[in-house]
């Protein structure tokens, strides 16, 4: 079992930054992949990026391909997204989500969820 906080977001300007962290619990944080959804008021949760247990393989939606980018330090039982070049669109309470295997976790049917954290673009 995993427990997973995030951390990072805010309120930020349409073209500026933020890095989003997700700290997890447990010592099997290597075996999990992990995920970023995101769910903006009155929309579904969406996928936003995943990667690997080694980090050797990155996926992403295609909105956000070319400006975030997702890693993870399991020395530190962490994931990160940063996110550049942010759009108002990007407004959304962003997810983190762990699960053994990668079309689970892009699918976003894994058990383990994080909190929320908000990220607010202004234009």
């Amino acid at each position: 079992q995993v427990q997973l906080v995030e951390s990072g977001g805010g309120l930020v300007q349409a073209g500026g930054s933020l890095r989003l962290s997700c700290a997890a619990s447990g010592r099997t944080f290597s075996s999990y992949v992990m995920g970023w959804f995101r769910q903006a008021p009155g929309k579904e949760r969406e996928f936003v990026a995943g990667i690997s247990w080694s980090g050797g393989s990155t996926y992403y939606a295609d909105s956000v391909e070319g400006r975030f980018t997702i890693s993870r330090d399991n020395a530190k039982n962490t994931v990160y997204l940063q996110m550049n070049s942010l759009k108002s669109e990007d407004t959304a309470v962003y997810y983190c989500h762990a699960d053994p295997h990668v079309d689970t976790v892009v699918r976003g049917t894994g058990d383990y969820w994080g909190q929320g954290t908000q990220v607010t673009v202004s234009s």
